[in-house]
């Protein structure tokens, strides 16, 4: 069985998105094995819950300073082995330790078409509303492997999303979450356990 750990920081539509994929089948040989928020009252550990997996909270909060959180975070991570790491609305920079221990094991999804609207400061709403300010035609969501820099990795899966007239930033990213982010991330999750994705030269390759 493929292990996942889902790391989120809010709602968890995401991680819904994973468990409706793994329950229906969509998702094949594969657990959620854990899912861990860095906010308690993300309402994504209570979806875990609900759905029978173990939810953890690891909060910068509780530790008195980075390095101690990292430490803490890491381990709770390695408690459970896993053989993928999905970071599902995940606003935490992961520590360098791990992303170097589990390359090419780290996938993120974000909510536009890299290489626009990504990096520092391109986060939740603010995608969009730089989407809608900029009047692009088209944005979506991508898929990629996690690297050391800030939406940087090589990219998996994109799906694209039409802009409309009369969009608001919330519109918008309701029906990105809703057309791409929910449908190619547990397609992404099925493609890695199936052993049908590899990288070669900081490019994905999948095979059918």
């Amino acid at each position: 069985m493929f292990k996942i750990v889902v790391c989120v920081s809010g709602g968890g539509t995401n991680l819904q998105a994973i468990i409706h994929g793994v329950d229906q089948g969509a998702v094949e040989n594969t657990k959620i094995a854990k899912v861990i928020s860095n906010n308690r009252g993300a309402y994504a550990l209570e979806r875990a819950r609900q759905a029978g997996i173990e939810a953890v909270c690891v909060s910068p909060k509780d530790y008195e300073d980075r390095e101690a959180f990292n430490q803490a975070f890491v381990q709770e991570i390695e408690k459970t082995e896993p053989d993928l790491i999905v970071l599902a609305g995940f606003l935490v920079t992961l520590p360098v330790q791990l992303i170097h221990r589990y390359a090419n094991r780290i996938i993120n999804i974000h909510p536009s078409l890299i290489p626009s609207f990504c990096g520092t400061g391109y986060y939740g709403l603010k995608v969009h509303e730089a989407v809608l300010a900029r009047g692009v035609k088209i944005t979506g969501a991508t898929v990629h492997f996690v690297d050391e820099g800030m939406d940087t990795g090589p990219i998996i899966m994109q799906k694209a999303v039409a802009v409309r007239e009369d969009d608001t930033p919330k519109t918008l990213q309701k029906r990105v979450m809703e057309e791409a982010e929910w449908v190619i991330l547990p397609w992404c999750i099925n493609l890695i356990a199936g052993g049908k994705v590899r990288v070669e030269n900081g490019r994905v390759f999948v095979s059918e």
